[in-house]
């Protein structure tokens, strides 16, 4: 009976002992697991040697759990080299303070990988107060690191870019009408101090200029109430009398039942880009201040034989005046011949009006007019202008205009300028010729590309070839009395149609001054 007794107890305890190694076993298996997920390792040592190694820690150290426990100074040397020295003031403070330090740092392995990792240290120590061993948990953060280093890059860049393209951003929480955040872009474009904090909303709008507040802040109701974004710009004004010129696009979050949660801006500083602007208006409206005064200028030197022109269709309507006059006094009058009369009358003033309108069109100040016509019938109308003064030096003057030309797109008066500038340089330049003859001639013809071209030959002296890449610059000029503007202001006036202008030489003698402009398509 005894003897039972004792082998029930035994087995009891056997059982008891079986039961408190399996939770052990599981407790071990979790634990291991644990560590595993978390990249968790823990390492136990002393002054000499390496007590525990956890299995998480074989890899992470880049050991064989094959080969056993590794060494102590193993162990050290995957310390990366730039942080041994820090590892060891961290555990010599742990050791002197006696408490547990924090402690992050690098593993190099020896085929080149660096791992980052996290480590905390706690000394143990006796009752007598000596060290008993130093346990230290170290989680693996390469990944979390790299995550850092990459959102950090990002945000530089992100930074670099805002700075590079003026453009800020800030955060505003539809609730408490509060900012969130703001970029460093947004600090330095609305002149606010970052290390004062984010400012309030009624300081960013304090900043808004006085004329622009009231335009905005209905633009800004008008998109809250309609519930979208909304584009504006606008100007600030900052505490020292600096005006800046700001786009805004401005992005709003509202919930489902319609309240406004979130306000996401962008700011862009557009104020180089404004006054870049400012200044081509005000080279545009130099260069059409100049063009005019080209143009003042150039019938100033026409004033001569335009009024001969202007005089000969009213000579002539006076004579058929008179002539007119005389038939209706015959008795009987003669009707036939009077009425023929007054017809040239009529002929003759309308031919005198529109030699008048064409001079007002050229001197009179207009803003450029953009219209279809045909060039041929404009290089016509020069010509009526500018006959009598190439007949005055004795130049022969022909044309040869192809029909059927496709009609050009642009300022009628512009071209004829250009073609009044040209001919009356080769007018010019042929009246010193004292031998040989005087030959001056247009020809208007489609252009290899679609378009029309416009040709001056004349038989003049010509351009020195070395300087004949120099004749459209700005106050270059052969002539005595000139500064140098009509061909620069001619290439301008081309250049803005869309076309080309060039020089070549004339054979055997003179130059040739060529313009191409594009054809007007059908569907224009």
């Amino acid at each position: 009976m005894r003897r039972r007794r004792v082998e029930a107890t035994r087995d009891v305890t056997s059982s008891a002992s079986k039961k408190t190694e399996d939770r052990l076993r599981r407790s071990e298996a979790y634990l291991a697991e644990a560590q595993r997920l978390t990249h968790t390792a823990t390492v136990a040592y002393n002054a000499t040697e390496i007590l525990y190694f956890s299995d998480e820690a074989f890899p992470m150290f880049g050991f064989d759990p094959l080969q056993g426990l590794p060494s102590r100074e193993a162990v050290w040397r995957r310390i990366h080299p730039d942080d041994v020295d820090t590892v060891n003031e961290k555990i010599e403070y742990a050791l002197r303070e006696k408490k547990s330090v924090q402690n992050e740092f690098r593993l190099k392995l020896p085929d080149g990988i660096v791992k980052h990792v996290d480590a905390d240290i706690l000394p143990v120590f006796s009752a007598t107060g000596e060290l008993v061993e130093i346990i230290a948990t170290a989680v693996d953060v390469t990944e979390r690191k790299r995550a850092e280093d990459t959102l950090r890059r990002g945000e530089a860049w992100l930074a670099q870019a805002q700075r590079l393209s003026h453009t800020g951003t800030w955060v505003l929480d539809g609730t408490t009408k509060r900012f969130l955040y703001w970029s460093d872009e947004s600090y330095r474009i609305w002149g606010f101090d970052p290390l004062q904090g984010l400012p309030s909303r009624d300081d960013m709008w304090g900043r808004i200029h006085p004329d622009d507040q009231e335009r905005l802040w209905k633009e800004v109701q008008d998109a809250l109430r309609e519930q979208r974004d909304f584009f504006e710009e606008f100007r600030i004004l900052l505490p020292d009398g600096t005006v800046k010129y700001l786009e805004a696009n401005t992005h709003h979050e509202f919930s489902p039942l319609g309240a406004l949660l979130e306000v996401v801006c962008t700011n862009v500083d557009v104020t180089e880009r404004k006054r870049a602007q400012d200044e081509r208006e005000q080279l545009r409206q130099l260069e059409a201040d100049l063009a005019h005064i080209n143009r003042v200028s150039t019938m100033g030197e026409l004033a001569a034989s335009l009024s001969h022109e202007i005089l000969h269709p009213i000579a002539t309507a006076r004579n058929n005046a008179r002539a007119g006059m005389r038939f209706l006094e015959m008795n009987p009058p003669n009707l036939d011949e009077a009425r023929e009369a007054l017809g040239c009358v009529v002929r003759d003033a309308d031919r005198a009006k529109d030699i008048v309108g064409r001079i007002r069109n050229q001197i009179k100040r207009t803003p450029p007019r953009k219209m279809r016509f045909g060039l041929n019938e404009a290089v016509n109308e020069v010509i009526v202008m500018v006959q009598s003064a190439i007949a005055k030096n004795g130049i022969s003057f022909s044309t040869r205009l192809m029909d059927g030309l496709v009609p050009v797109q642009g300022d009628r008066v512009q071209l004829q300028q250009v073609l009044v500038n040209l001919i009356l340089n080769a007018d010019e330049a042929m009246s010193s010729i004292e031998d040989g003859t005087r030959e001056l001639s247009i020809r208007t013809e489609q252009s290899q590309t679609g378009g029309i071209l416009v040709a001056v030959h004349d038989s003049g002296p010509g351009i020195d070839p070395v300087n004949l890449e120099r004749v459209f610059e700005p106050f270059y000029t052969t002539k005595t009395s000139g500064i140098g503007m009509g061909l620069s202001i001619c290439q301008t006036i081309i250049n803005g149609h869309g076309g080309r202008l060039w020089m070549s030489a004339n054979e055997p003698r003179g130059a040739i001054f060529q313009f191409t402009l594009p054809a007007v398509q059908e569907n224009s």
